[in-house]
């Protein structure tokens, strides 16, 4: 099969002709329709997470069709439309994991950096960790709902429930989180690189009720904050921009470090979170919403070929949403 290979990080993908993999007990072979590209291949790529298996295969948002179940899978049938996403594995029995926290299971696989992922024409996955995609959508408009739309559920969820909500970083992410917050009755204020006048037209289009830069205050204070830029830097900014009692959510798998700040950005019970992948509760109930939403992923098709140009288009921001690889 097809396959754009990691051999080694800080060096870009290779194209490489590989055997196609077989379903062991408990597990699906997927035939890959779509996969999307996510900053955390970039943070694996350039080795800031450091322990991936090498030679890999990246992509964690793989949207296809099941092609054949391994010994004792049920539930699933050939042909059915499922997706994949970053956790892959986990063990079942330690205290995270039977205590409804499978997200921070210490002896956890994930897919795309333990796990071969999608950026090859078929993958093998765990059956417990494959969800069934809802209907009405497309591979390419499915693939980014199971990291960018998943993990800013998630985020949503541990930002609570307040109305003004800011979103730091426009990406695929919050491009994404701005419609379900919109959908749950939220206000949105988005936050993209100082000057980024293009991003900011976009967030608007979107339904944000302001957008500006990340130099700027809001005109209303937030009662919670979801940085979805790797940029340590934003969250005092953040901080400073939410109300007492306020929350600042860290909704990325990688930031750089975040400054030393005064106490008095903290002070009045403002808090600081951070999101550590996801649990297949988030899956289900994310799948659930999403038609309900109305959610709609504005999606940049690449060949599977082409991923090194991907990469380098979410690196340098040349489009606004998500890039998908669209591998048949």
């Amino acid at each position: 099969m097809r396959a754009m290979v990691l051999e080694q990080q800080r060096t870009r993908l290779v194209a490489r002709d590989l055997p196609a993999p077989v379903p062991g007990p408990g597990q699906i072979r997927i035939e890959i329709d779509a996969c999307g590209v996510c900053r955390t291949d970039l943070h694996i790529i350039d080795g800031e997470l450091t322990e991936p298996k090498l030679p890999l295969v990246l992509g964690h948002q793989i949207a296809g069709r099941v092609a054949e179940l391994g010994a004792g899978v049920t539930g699933f049938t050939p042909g059915e439309h499922v997706g994949v996403p970053w956790l892959g594995w986990t063990d079942g029995t330690c205290a995270y994991c039977t205590s409804d926290r499978e997200n921070l299971c210490p002896n956890a696989r994930f897919t795309g950096y333990h796990i071969d992922g999608g950026f090859a024409e078929a993958c093998v996955a765990d059956a417990r960790y494959v969800f069934p995609l809802p209907g009405g959508y497309s591979s390419l408009e499915a693939a980014p709902l199971l990291c960018a739309a998943l993990i800013g559920y998630r985020s949503l969820r541990l930002a609570g429930t307040g109305h003004h909500l800011g979103l730091y970083g426009f990406g695929a992410a919050a491009h994404l989180v701005v419609q379900l917050a919109i959908h749950l009755g939220r206000e949105v204020f988005a936050f993209t690189r100082p000057g980024d006048t293009h991003g900011q037209a976009f967030a608007r289009g979107l339904g944000a009720a302001w957008a500006g830069g990340s130099d700027e205050r809001p005109p209303v204070p937030l009662d919670a904050a979801i940085i979805f830029a790797p940029v340590g830097a934003l969250v005092p900014v953040a901080l400073a921009a939410v109300a007492p009692g306020g929350t600042v959510v860290c909704g990325g798998i990688h930031m750089s470090d975040i400054p030393s700040f005064p106490y008095r950005l903290l002070w009045e019970e403002r808090s600081v979170k951070s999101v550590a992948n996801l649990t297949r509760r988030d899956g289900h109930e994310l799948l659930a919403l999403a038609p309900q939403a109305r959610l709609r992923a504005t999606a940049h098709a690449y060949a599977l070929a082409d991923a090194n140009v991907a990469l380098d288009d979410l690196r340098a921001g040349r489009f606004e949403g998500a890039a998908v690889l669209v591998v048949r």
